[in-house]
């Protein structure tokens, strides 16, 4: 009997493309069919994942979600039997902490397929990447810079800052999200740069920021904190190139603290086709799929094979490479029950806080007094 299974990805050449070709490549080793849908990244970050394992049995997931799913007990655990050799490979080969952001109460709830986290982005026909801060606000203050800050986009950028100047935020755990005086540093940081920007970004996800880039008649030259997308650093994806690179330096630590993100690939408890399903999982996230046909259709691989080659370096204008440190020293964000109510919002009050002029003061409050109240039984 032939076996279909569904699944749901995001809509971006990135999410879907690379699951339809290593879909194609797993039904001829196998006979098993992927029949891959898409949704919006609004919807990504943001739609019940319960209400997705409903209706499909593999779904591409964010980390912050495993606190929930693992409550609503409606994902398959994929520390199945037998398979630990390949698991330990997967860890070993993770970029930065890929891998264990899918660690829950000691099972793995997905295998990271897409590695991302808050890089700089610049067009290279018009700047060069910008080392500090500073010298980003410089390009901000003659209108060349832009910053996605739609939800939860926002929440990120103060997230990265925080760390970055030497005190993150909060993981996993009861308590503030952050020291009071460290909170304000870093949104005042975020602050100096959004008096800066258009308004517009407020509206704008990391794929508006990179579409408008693109654009060869945008006098949008820089971002300092987006997630990157390998697609735009391959010639001819758009009209114009954006490259990629390290976080300009806000503090004494380099390029550490950015918000983790990419992706993983979990599987429905309620697939009728739970052990096909797992399979896949384990085939589309190895080391030969991720640098083959992965890479090879415009995927941003989570695996080291991909992020290590020289060909797949070459056709990326080194975006692997150059986001490299930036990628290992990147900070996982909380993942508890309660933790996604909770990034919506966080990511409002931000924005409405810049909007308004509010206090920096009054804002940092407010953001530790809705993260403790995260944690509050519902």
């Amino acid at each position: 009997m032939s076996i279909t299974l569904k699944g749901m990805t995001w809509s971006h050449p990135r999410g879907y493309d690379p699951m339809i070709a290593c879909s194609r490549l797993w039904q001829e080793r196998t006979g098993v069919e992927v029949h891959w849908e898409k949704r919006s990244l609004q919807d990504f970050e943001t739609y019940p994942v319960d209400e997705l394992a409903r209706a499909y049995d593999l779904i591409v997931i964010d980390h912050p979600h495993v606190g929930q799913i693992t409550k609503e007990k409606c994902l398959a655990p994929l520390d199945v039997e037998g398979r630990e050799t390949e698991r330990r490979a997967l860890a070993d080969a993770s970029v930065g902490r890929s891998y264990p952001s899918y660690t829950w109460q000691g099972r793995q709830w997905a295998f990271p397929i897409d590695a991302a986290a808050q890089v700089q982005a610049w067009r290279p026909d018009r700047t060069d990447r910008a080392e500090s801060w500073t010298e980003m606000l410089a390009l901000a203050r003659h209108g060349k810079v832009a910053l996605p800050m739609r939800p939860p986009h926002s929440l990120m950028c103060f997230y990265t800052l925080s760390a970055n100047l030497g005190h993150a935020c909060r993981g996993d755990g009861v308590g503030q999200l952050i020291d009071v005086d460290a909170g304000i540093a870093a949104f005042e940081r975020l602050r100096e740069l959004t008096d800066l920007i258009d308004p517009a970004c407020f509206s704008m996800d990391p794929i508006a920021v990179l579409e408008a880039m693109s654009d060869p008649a945008s006098k949008l030259v820089s971002t300092p904190l987006i997630y990157g997308y390998v697609s735009y650093a391959m010639p001819g994806f758009r009209p114009s190139l954006v490259k990629f690179g390290d976080i300009p330096v806000a503090g004494s630590n380099g390029h550490s603290g950015s918000a983790l993100g990419g992706t993983g690939i979990a599987v429905s408890a309620f697939s009728q086709s739970q052990e096909a399903a797992i399979d896949f999982a384990y085939f589309v996230a190895s080391g030969e799929v991720q640098l083959g046909a992965y890479a090879g259709r415009g995927g941003q691989p989570g695996h080291a094979a991909a992020w290590d080659d020289d060909g797949v370096n070459a056709a990326t204008s080194d975006f692997y490479r150059a986001t490299r440190k930036t990628l290992e020293m990147a900070w996982v964000r909380p993942r508890h029950d309660g933790y996604m109510a909770f990034q919506q919002a966080a990511s409002d009050r931000i924005n409405d806080g810049l909007l308004r002029k509010d206090a920096a003061r009054k804002i940092v409050e407010d953001l530790n007094r809705l993260f403790e109240a995260s944690f509050a039984p519902v």
